[in-house]
């Protein structure tokens, strides 16, 4: 899958790898844990496997989008149901029911919450987490957030979302890429008072081990269906603006956010056509030969956004009949503004927009600074 591994094995561990620190905490509870497949230890064992194993008393798993096991489209519906193997109840936490119901949270002490997330503002588990903390305060159960790495750390980037915009892919006023772990995200959700109503959580974050934010650690699993490597993670921040326009990024491919093109930007050197696949059973564009860019050997890290393949996909896009952005104006979503399509359209360059971030930059950097626990 090539996933980087992790550079230094013997010093850094995930949280989910020190359960002398959680298990105690759980020991005589009733649990309910948050989690899908990135929810594994070193060894590949699944955390609630583990959590079995020890007796910990687990009344029911909450999946979030993509599902418990991970394999569900974006988007798509995941029916609630029994996880085969422990016999325990699977509670879906997307589409109508994105946050525990009281009845669901009944008779339980603790939620657990561990998932792999990228640290990207548009990609939902920090959604799903701010729900679950605010289910956890209004119904007196206290939340637990196993940490793990960020593969955007370290840095931050982007426009910061304006509350008109705000939606599941967008509840904060937080830039795009937003440099901090989850289990740090939520202690500023906490902290900042952005659950409903200004309550908050009683929460426990427990830490990585060895974790540095500069440095860039392998994930266990694909985050979802397709985010099938370290590659797409690290483009997916600059591409997922596509989403929200007529381009694909590759979904029904074998690059899916590492590659982009339409049909109508024929001038563009490279050719794909995208075909119902495990990750996208109906993807956009199904079938049409689509031009554009094939980004899979790109060599560079990204520390930053790159809005150059948007500004260069919409100089090349020509289609009378459809707008390049799509009607519905996701793309405005994704952004948490309407600033950046206009100015698209405005024909601004990409320095002139990056500039444009940099006051919303520094005032978060205020915030972020004091939620940051490890070193950055």
């Amino acid at each position: 899958m090539n996933f980087a591994q992790n550079t230094d094995q013997t010093c850094f561990k995930t949280a989910a790898d020190r359960p002398e620190l959680y298990l105690p905490l759980l020991k005589n509870k009733s649990v309910a844990v948050v989690t899908n497949q990135t929810g594994l230890m070193k060894d590949r064992t699944f955390l609630v496997d583990f959590l079995v194993k020890n007796n910990i008393k687990i009344k029911s798993i909450f999946a979030p989008e993509h599902g418990f096991r991970g394999d569900a489209d974006a988007g798509e519906h995941v029916k609630n149901g029994v996880d085969t193997k422990t016999g325990i109840p699977i509670i879906s936490l997307y589409g109508d029911n994105k946050k525990p119901k009281p009845d669901q949270l009944k008779g339980i002490d603790i939620i657990l919450f561990d998932i792999q997330d990228v640290g990207v503002r548009f990609y939902t588990y920090i959604s799903t987490l701010t729900y679950v903390m605010e289910a956890g305060a209004e119904n007196g159960v206290e939340v637990i957030v196993l940490d793990r790495p960020n593969p955007h750390d370290g840095y931050i980037d982007g426009p910061v979302l304006k509350d008109q915009w705000k939606s599941f892919v967008g509840m904060h006023n937080i830039p795009v890429v937003y440099g901090l772990t989850i289990g740090e995200y939520g202690n500023m959700v906490n902290g900042e008072k952005w659950l409903r109503n200004g309550i908050q959580a009683k929460y426990t974050l427990i830490p990585m081990k060895g974790y540095h934010k500069k440095q860039r650690y392998g994930v266990l699993d694909k985050p979802s269906p397709n985010l099938p490597n370290d590659l797409s993670i690290n483009l997916y921040p600059s591409l997922c603006f596509f989403e929200g326009t007529q381009v694909s990024v590759g979904r029904g491919t074998d690059f899916p956010f590492q590659i982009y093109g339409s049909p109508w930007t024929k001038n563009l050197p490279y050719k794909f056509t995208p075909k119902p696949n495990f990750g996208a059973k109906d993807p956009f564009l199904n079938g049409k030969l689509c031009y554009g860019e094939n980004l899979s050997g790109y060599p560079e890290d990204l520390r930053g956004l790159n809005i150059d393949w948007l500004l260069k996909a919409y100089s090349n896009y020509k289609n009378p009949a459809q707008d390049f952005f799509l009607k519905n104006l996701f793309f405005d979503k994704l952004a948490g503004t309407d600033e950046l399509r206009k100015q698209i359209i405005a024909g601004k360059s990409a320095s002139a927009i990056k500039e444009s971030w940099k006051k919303g930059l520094a005032d978060f950097q205020k915030v972020r600074t004091k939620y940051v626990m490890y070193e950055d």
